[in-house]
Parts: structure tokens; C-alpha cells; sequence
């Protein structure tokens, strides 16, 4: 009767280890859920008071000094009070649990604490958020929810393009009418072309105008140039193609004035123009100069123009997508001008540190640490930031050039002809003549 009892146990165990992970596998969302959460709930009540007790986390009725005769004494508490914490409570992506701070504790301590929290609880990452004065909130995720992403959905809206997945599993929504301005950093095989090529995907069946600055020849942006208003492949272009938006800016700004609005979006649609979207890959090479004089002067003119159309641009549907592998102090003052104007960002890995403090450090340095933590194996993850001023780490969507190509030429037809940039560029031809 043993034997056969004990091959009926390890057959049935063999059976939930198959069931469990074939149910990983296809709904890890249920497996968390049946499985993952339950244990892990267990081990973050279990290794609660030794985690906060090791971290500096528990406070002391007492103080921790004490008069003895003539001399103050220091010491450990010897009776430590552990912070409350609540239940976990699961979600589909990990699980949450509150903290009451006792008089004099903040945040920051949790923060620092972190690490160790992972560790305890083996989940792959812990954020410490403080929801109101007072309170800790700690959101474990239990896996990396970037190293196999869904393809994440959004409501379709005009100048709106869902560019991946978010580390909480929800949609990464580049909306230039909540965010007009972005900046993108990243090294080279990083992501950050296969973003750009996602965006033009998502913006191409748009009524928009697109309008691409890539001064590497082209070799980037060349490839959806069946869907681009205007191609600029050197600075020399750039020039007349950012002296043309700025004309016509303020053209938007004459008709807004006349018909008493202040946006472009208040005007009836059949008075408003076309929204631009001007796309720049690699922000260096219009800003770096080689010394001669006509190069400097083209260089302080890409600034110039550029900032302007940043300050301006927003009410009159004029929005900026900057990209480059460095951007620092040492291209120029006019690039660190520039940032400010520029609300989106977007780090993926770089390749030096003063990069991803470039682009995340006045908004967030706890995003500058994640940003240069990413590797070269985890090509389209980078953190962002989210119109609530906060951050998360984001993966984008794969997409090949022969499918942002075939995107761009399916919906070629649509691209708006801007009668600026045109004579623009056509005065350019003619001077070289």
C-alpha cells in the first residue's frame, strides 16, 4: 500500500509542477494570483520586523542617549518598535502594502531601504512611494514585466502614439497634446531608433505633418520619407527648414490673435492648421561646430530656432522630438536652454553618466540611478517620465524600418504639403545654383 500511495504523491506532484508551469507560462497573471502572491505574502510578514530591524527602520520609545552622573551615554534601543505594516495586498503585477511612519521618520529611509526589501521578499523590484503625509507606500512587482511585453492598447486620440508597455503593465503613451516637447537619449543599438520608428507609426495614419531633421545624411529618417512633409539631411537645410516653422509660427499667431483664441485648438476646424511634428535624431550634429565662422553661425542659428519653436510652439501645434546619444553642457549653452523647454523625457542606456543627468537629473535623480542601471541586453527599456511628473521604467515596442517603411508608404497620400518649407528649401536649391 506505501508504494503505491507514494507513486500516486509523486505523480500528483509531478502533475501541478507540469499544470504550473504550463500556467505560467500562458496566464502568469492567474499563477501569481494562485501561487505567487500567497507565498510571497507570507515572506513579507514573516521577514517584516528583521528587515526593518537590520535597516534602520524601527524607532525606540527612549532616546538613545542618557545621562550617567556627569557623562551622556549612547547606545542601541534595546526594545526597538517595528512600523506598522499593513497587509499586502495583491494585484495582477505584484502586491502593496502600507507603512505607518512613527514621529520623525520619513521616506527616505524606506527608499534607502529597498534593496534589501527585494532581497527579503525575492520579487524583482520594490518602489517606495509616499501617497500622504505620514504614510509609506511600498509596490513590489513580482517579475520584470519588460522582458516579455504585451503589445499594451490606448484609445486612439489625434497626436497620441502608444509607444509600449510601462513597468506596472499598462500602455506607454507619448500624448504631445498633454506633453508637446520630448527628449530621448540613448547610446547606439539602445532603442532609441526602433522609438522613433514606432512613433512614426503611430502618428502616420494621423492628419499631421511630419517633418524629419536627421543631419547623418539621412540614414535614419531617409526611410519614411514617402510620409515626410520635409527631409533636411544636413544643418545648412535645417536651417532654412526651422527658419520656415518659425515663420509660419507666427502666422498661427496672427490668425489665433484675429479670431480672439489662444491655441490653435480654439479655432474652428476648418480654420486650423495642420499640427507639425518636427522629429531630430542625433541633437549633436547641429549644434557641434567645427570652428569656421559659417559653421559657428549655423550652429547658434539651430539653437536659436529651436528654443523658440520650444517656447512658442505648443498652442500653435508645433511640437519637438529631440534625439541623441549625448547630450551635454559641452555641446553649448543652448542645449541645456533647450532642456528646459523640453517636458518629456526619455532615457535609455548611455554610454557616460552626465547623459542620463542631463536628461532625467532636474526632474528626478532617482531615475538617473535606474537609467544607468539598464544593460546592453535590454534594448528598447528606458525610463520615463509621465505627465504627473513622476517616472517609470518602459519598454518599447519592436518595430522593424521594413515595417515603419511599409507604414509610411501606406499612408503616403496623407502627408501635408507646408508651402513655407517648400520655398524654403527651393530658395536653398537656387542659391546653390
Amino acid at each position: 500500500m506505501g508504494p503505491i500511495v507514494l507513486a500516486f504523491g509523486l505523480a500528483a506532484l509531478a502533475w501541478v509542477l507540469v499544470v504550473g508551469d504550463q500556467l505560467r507560462q500562458r496566464r502568469p497573471a492567474w499563477h501569481w494570483y494562485l501561487a505567487g502572491y500567497p507565498a510571497t505574502a507570507l515572506r513579507v510578514a514573516l521577514t517584516w520586523r528583521k528587515v526593518a530591524l537590520l535597516n534602520d527602520l524601527t524607532v525606540t520609545r527612549r532616546p538613545a542617549r542618557g545621562l550617567l552622573g556627569d557623562l551622556i551615554v549612547k547606545g542601541d534601543p534595546l526594545r526597538p518598535v517595528t512600523p506598522r505594516l499593513s497587509f499586502p495586498r495583491a494585484n495582477r503585477m505584484g502586491l502593496t502594502a502600507t507603512v505607518r511612519l512613527h514621529a520623525g521618520q520619513t521616506p527616505a529611509t524606506y527608499m534607502k531601504a529597498a534593496d534589501a526589501l527585494v532581497h527579503a521578499w525575492k520579487v524583482h523590484a520594490v518602489r517606495v512611494t509616499s501617497p500622504e503625509r505620514g504614510l509609506v507606500l511600498l509596490t513590489a512587482t513580482a517579475s520584470d514585466p519588460l522582458a516579455r511585453p504585451g503589445l499594451a492598447t490606448a484609445p486612439a486620440v489625434l497626436l497620441s502614439a502608444v509607444i509600449g508597455v510601462l513597468e506596472n503593465g499598462g500602455a506607454w503613451v507619448m500624448d504631445l497634446r498633454l506633453v508637446p516637447h520630448w527628449l530621448i537619449a540613448g547610446a547606439t543599438r539602445s532603442g532609441k531608433s526602433t522609438l522613433l520608428a514606432r512613433l512614426i507609426t503611430q502618428l502616420a495614419p494621423q492628419p499631421v505633418a511630419l517633418v524629419g531633421i536627421d543631419c547623418k545624411g539621412g540614414m535614419e529618417l531617409g526611410l519614411f520619407a514617402e510620409r515626410l512633409s520635409a527631409l533636411t539631411t544636413c544643418r545648412r537645410e535645417a536651417v532654412a527648414v526651422l527658419t520656415a516653422l518659425v515663420v509660419d509660427m507666427h502666422d498661427r499667431m496672427h490668425a489665433c490673435r484675429t479670431a480672439g483664441v489662444r491655441s490653435i485648438w480654439e479655432l474652428p476646424e476648418k480654420l486650423r492648421p495642420v499640427p507639425v511634428v518636427v522629429l531630430v535624431d542625433e541633437i549633436a550634429e547641429l549644434y557641434l561646430s567645427d570652428g569656421r565662422r559659417e559653421s559657428k553661425a549655423e550652429a547658434e542659428q539651430c539653437s536659436t530656432l529651436l528654443l523658440r519653436l520650444a517656447q512658442l510652439g505648443a498652442a500653435l501645434g508645433m511640437h519637438l522630438v529631440v534625439a541623441g546619444q549625448r547630450v551635454g553642457s559641452d555641446l553649448g549653452p543652448g542645449v541645456t536652454a533647450l532642456r528646459a523647454q523640453l517636458g518629456g523625457r526619455i532615457c535609455h542606456r548611455v554610454n557616460d553618466p552626465g547623459t542620463a543627468e542631463m536628461t532625467l537629473g532636474d526632474l528626478n535623480k532617482d531615475a538617473v540611478v535606474v537609467a544607468q542601471s539598464i544593460t546592453a541586453d535590454e534594448q528598447g527599456v528606458a525610463v520615463c517620465t509621465g505627465p504627473d511628473g513622476g517616472w517609470s521604467r518602459a519598454r518599447s515596442h519592436l518595430t522593424t524600418a521594413e515595417e515603419a517603411m511599409a507604414t509610411a508608404r501606406k499612408h503616403g497620400a496623407l502627408t501635408p504639403e507646408l508651402p513655407a518649407i517648400g520655398r524654403a528649401l527651393a530658395a536653398l536649391e537656387g542659391d546653390d545654383k
